[in-house]
């Protein structure tokens, strides 16, 4: 009888260090979904579009577009990395590349709002120097790209939104720094889910397989949180209470006349 409550403990315990191992690299491997989202999404995608400009179907990409790719890579690295150092135990070490987030994410915000109008200009310029169907293509790009925009100007807004109430919670609560951390980073990167061909997609029509593959991928560490705790952690209350009125603002707006004859001159081309 003892030998077999011994051996229950022994059970027990493996069990709960299990758990509490799960409880750190649920986050690493979160992060690590997002990082390899981006490569699968980003890296077929350019390879096509560098040919799309080599066949005069598309303009060329600017060199923003090629720094708001390096920060948003460095963006999702430092998240991993981030992860693995929590996870491994190395607080102090996590603490101090914590810093970086505070330059990253202004300069990811504003790489971002130059390269959204940046490249509406150029199709906006290939539109009025174009004829006939090759015209229409551009024009109906146009549509799209505004459509688009309505994504851009809420994340714009989401993003450093989030990372804010992250950092400011980083000493007085690493729950939802971490979590809140997680769920900034999921705002841009449906960009990378929408290049993902092989998923079903609503696409250019609605937003909606965008908006619902974002609760996708926060899906594990969201399933993950209510079966360790039992309850929803407040940094997912807190995301969706933001998430949720932008997105359906988005759907509100997504091809309106009012709102497609207002974005050349938010642009800068109207």
């Amino acid at each position: 009888m003892a030998g077999a409550a011994s051996g229950a403990i022994a059970s027990g315990k493996g069990e709960g260090d299990w758990a509490s191992s799960a409880d750190r690299w649920i986050f690493v491997f979160m992060a690590a979904l997002f990082f390899v989202t981006a490569l699968a999404g980003f890296i077929p995608d350019s390879v096509k579009k560098l040919d799309m400009v080599a066949a005069s179907a598309r303009p060329a990409f600017p060199m923003i577009l090629h720094v708001h790719a390096l920060l948003m890579g460095a963006w999702l690295s430092l998240l991993l990395v981030q992860s693995g150092l929590m996870a491994s135990g190395n607080r102090a070490l996590h603490m101090k590349l914590g810093i970086a987030a505070l330059i990253l994410a202004p300069a990811i915000v504003i790489t971002g709002a130059i390269l959204v109008s940046t490249i509406y200009a150029q199709y906006w310029e290939a539109a009025s120097l174009a004829t006939g169907a090759e015209r229409a293509g551009f024009e109906a790009e146009l549509v799209r790209k505004g459509n688009i925009t309505l994504r851009n100007v809420t994340g714009a807004v989401l993003f450093p939104l989030f990372v804010v109430l992250a950092l400011r919670a980083r000493l007085r609560d690493s729950g939802f720094h971490k979590r809140m951390m997680f769920l900034a980073t999921v705002v841009p990167l449906p960009a990378a889910i929408a290049r993902l061909t092989w998923l079903p997609s609503t696409m250019p029509d609605s937003p909606l397989s965008l908006d619902l593959f974002t609760l996708v991928w926060i899906a594990p560490m969201f399933l993950w949180d209510v079966v360790r705790q039992r309850h929803i952690h407040r940094a997912y209350i807190v995301w969706f209470a933001w998430w949720l009125p932008a997105t359906l603002l988005v759907y509100v707006l997504w091809g309106t006349d009012w709102w497609l004859t207002r974005v050349p001159t938010l642009m800068g081309v109207g």
